[in-house]
Order: structure tokens, then C-alpha cells, then sequence
């Protein structure tokens, strides 16, 4: 009877951990630890929108533009738009990650400017979670607090505290949770800031000015090799600084200026960043700055950040050429040319990577020979609202599934055939 019962108790823990893999989230801009990489996920090279459909489970109509990301919680997908001619209608959707039904939608009225480049829309951001709260801070300044079935926890219009916090371009800057803070970075050529935000209540927990230019990049998180605690990453203009989550206070940083688009990428305790090509960071204990590891300068990438996948860092350069780095000296090993413009940043499996242009033509790149080898090229049918349809927006990993947003739709491609 005793063995029994073991065994009964190994085959649900067994279960338990499958479904855990199997149901993996992706709660933020470039996934749970801003990677872009889904390791275990087994997604199809080859699929196609029209009559015949190959593995696309589902298409959704949105009701308005966005360059957001989705990100998916459990059986949940969220993704945001911004709506009517002066953009200032907010919507944040959920749907049934496995049905593609709506379960629910919240409409909000912007609180701050609307004014972007025609190209970018007020769901320009992506939204973020801790797994009970939905995060969705769109280009006016507004922050929406939601808990997963749709019900409002807290509102924050940052612009109404702070009207000068803005640019003509349109905000971009996606957020981050880390613990109980949600971190902002609110940086513009006027009144430019970073934040903490409570999570439960919205309140600001600290704030700091930050270098006056309009900045486009994504906060990240770190996690310190002797103490083991998560440190906020703010990239921007001057360069980087790393920062405690819930204080502020600036534990090391790095000043020899970044890019103001493409974000930074953490692997282990080694930061990445757009700084005069691409510059490899560690920082060691009781340091006031890192150590440069290494730095090329042909190593900038364009608009998409880059990525590191196994013993490689993948940097896409304004020109749609994929460069591949060796992580020990950034020594390039090979390129790829891709069909472009990019603006969205890849994401990758185990040894694939996947590239969506602006067109909907998704590249998958086969790692594991000499090269990289373009396996596939996809094409979306996308739509025709103005200026027109674009896919701008980083892909979401998650229960198998890639999950692609246009200004016009949000497609689950999964293997179905």
C-alpha cells in the first residue's frame, strides 16, 4: 500500500512539473528574464495565413494599432492598442491562449499626450505581469493595474503628476516587475525619470532624474553574483546603471554612453549593451563600475536588440545581416543576410531563431553548423489599416506556440498539421 501511494505521488509530481514546462509564461518584453529565448519550446518552422492555413491555430482582428508585445500568464494572452484619431483610447485585451476567444477587454481614456511618429501608436510598450497583476503602461504616461480576470487594481497617470514628461516621437519603453516593484523608465528630452512603483498600490516608491533625451529602451534585471539579489539595469544615453529595485539607489554604473533603442541582454552575470558597437559588462563585487570584458564596434545593431543563445551572441544590424559573436571575446564567427526592415527583436528556441520584419515575413535561422542556415521564410497576410499594417512588435513564446502581432492582428502559430 506504502509503495503505492509513492509511486501515485511521483506520477503527480511528474505531472505537475510537465505542465509546468508545457505552460510555460511570457510576462514581459523578450520573456520572463528579458532573454528571448524559450529553450524547450517546440515550435514549427513553416507556416502560412491565407486559404489553406498551415499551423496557424488562430487569427484575431484587434481593435486598434500596436507595436506591444503580447505576453502570455497560463492559458492567457494579453496584448494592448491604442485607438481613435488622436490614438487616445487605450484598450488591454485578454484571450484564451489555446481557443483564441476574447474573455475580456478594458477600454481607458489617456490621461497624457498622444502625439507619436506616424510609424508608432500609443501601445508601444509592452505590458508585464507577476503572475496576478497585469502591468500596461502605454506612450501617454497612463499605467493600468489589472488582476488577471480584468478587474482594475490601481491607475496612474504619470503625466499628471509630471506633465513634462514626454516627447513628440511617442514613449516606447517597456516595463519590468522585480519582486514587488514595477520599474519605469519614463526618459524624454524634458522632464526625464526612472521609477519603482508599488505593485499593489501604484505608488512611487522612489524616483530619479535621468539624462534629458528621448529614450527608447527596455529595462532589465540582473542578479549579483556574490549576493544572489536582483539588480534593475537602466540603459540610456550616458549608459547603464544598475540599480536596487526598491530604493533606487545606484549600485554600479557605467559611463560610456548606449544606444537609445536597442535594449541591453543579461546572460548569467554579464550584460550586453549597445555601447559603441556592442560592449560585454561584469561587474564584480565592491566595484563602483564594471569590468569591460570586451568591446566591437561592429557589432551595433540596428533597431532589434540582441540576443545570446548558448555560447553566441546574435546581433541584427541596421542592414538585416545577422552577425554571430563568439561570448569570450566577441570574436565574429559568421553573418546572414535576412530579408528586412526589422524592426522587432528575434526570439529563439534550443537552436533556432526566429525573425519577423516588418512585412510578416517570419525568418527562421537553423543553428548548428558551421553558420546559421535560413531554413524557412513565412509570410503573414496582414491588413490595410492606416497608415498601414506592420509587424513592429517582439514575438511571445509560450505553450508551444508563437504568439505575432501586427498593427491589425494577433496570430498563435503553433504545429497543427
Amino acid at each position: 500500500m506504502r509503495l503505492n501511494r509513492l509511486r501515485l505521488q511521483l506520477v503527480l509530481v511528474v505531472c505537475i512539473f510537465s505542465a509546468a514546462t508545457c505552460l510555460a509564461d511570457w510576462r514581459q518584453f523578450r520573456g520572463d528574464d528579458s532573454s528571448g529565448v524559450a529553450v524547450e519550446a517546440d515550435l514549427p518552422t513553416e507556416w502560412s495565413d491565407g486559404e489553406a492555413p498551415k499551423n496557424i491555430s488562430w487569427k484575431i482582428a484587434l481593435p486598434g494599432r500596436g507595436l506591444s508585445s503580447p505576453i502570455v500568464i497560463g492559458d492567457k494572452v494579453i496584448v494592448t492598442c491604442g485607438s481613435g484619431f488622436q490614438q487616445d483610447r487605450l484598450h488591454i485585451l485578454c484571450f484564451d491562449a489555446v481557443q483564441g476567444t476574447k474573455l475580456w477587454e478594458r477600454q481607458f481614456w489617456a490621461t497624457g499626450r498622444t502625439m507619436t511618429h506616424p510609424k508608432t501608436c500609443a501601445a508601444s510598450s509592452s505590458p508585464c505581469s507577476d503572475g496576478q497583476r497585469i502591468f500596461a503602461l502605454f506612450s501617454s504616461n497612463d499605467i493600468a493595474c489589472l488582476d488577471l480576470e480584468g478587474n482594475l487594481q490601481w491607475y496612474r497617470g504619470l503625466s499628471h503628476d509630471f506633465p513634462n514628461c514626454s516627447n513628440s516621437l511617442g514613449m516606447a519603453s517597456s516595463p519590468i516587475v522585480i519582486g514587488d516593484t514595477l520599474i519605469v523608465q519614463a526618459e524624454n528630452d524634458a522632464d526625464s525619470f526612472s521609477t519603482g512603483l508599488d505593485v499593489y498600490s501604484g505608488e512611487s516608491r522612489w524616483k530619479r532624474g535621468r539624462p534629458k533625451r528621448a529614450n527608447w529602451t527596455s529595462p532589465s534585471a540582473i542578479k549579483d553574483a556574490t549576493t544572489g539579489e536582483k539588480y534593475a539595469l537602466l540603459q540610456a544615453s550616458a549608459g547603464v546603471e544598475a540599480c536596487h529595485p526598491k530604493t533606487g539607489e545606484v549600485v554600479w554604473s557605467y559611463k560610456n554612453g548606449a544606444s537609445t533603442i536597442p535594449s541591453l541582454v543579461v546572460a548569467g552575470n554579464t550584460a550586453y549593451v549597445p555601447s559603441n558597437g556592442l560592449t560585454a559588462l561584469r561587474h564584480e563585487a565592491g566595484e563602483s563600475q564594471p569590468k569591460q570584458l570586451w568591446n566591437v564596434g561592429k557589432l551595433g545593431p540596428g533597431t532589434a536588440s540582441p540576443l545570446v543563445l548558448g555560447k553566441n551572441v546574435y546581433v541584427l544590424n541596421g542592414a538585416g545581416v545577422v552577425n554571430c559573436a563568439d561570448l569570450e571575446e566577441g570574436k565574429i564567427e559568421w553573418q546572414l543576410r535576412l530579408e528586412g526592415p526589422f524592426t522587432a527583436t528575434p526570439v529563439a528556441t534550443k537552436d533556432r531563431l526566429y525573425y519577423i520584419n516588418e512585412s510578416g515575413v517570419g525568418q527562421v535561422v537553423q543553428l548548428g553548423g558551421e553558420k546559421g542556415e535560413l531554413l524557412a521564410k513565412n509570410e503573414l497576410i496582414l491588413g490595410k489599416r492606416e497608415p498601414s499594417d506592420l509587424v513592429q512588435a517582439t514575438p511571445a513564446i509560450a505553450n508551444n506556440a508563437l504568439f505575432i502581432r501586427s498593427d491589425s492582428y494577433l496570430w498563435k502559430i503553433a504545429k497543427t498539421n
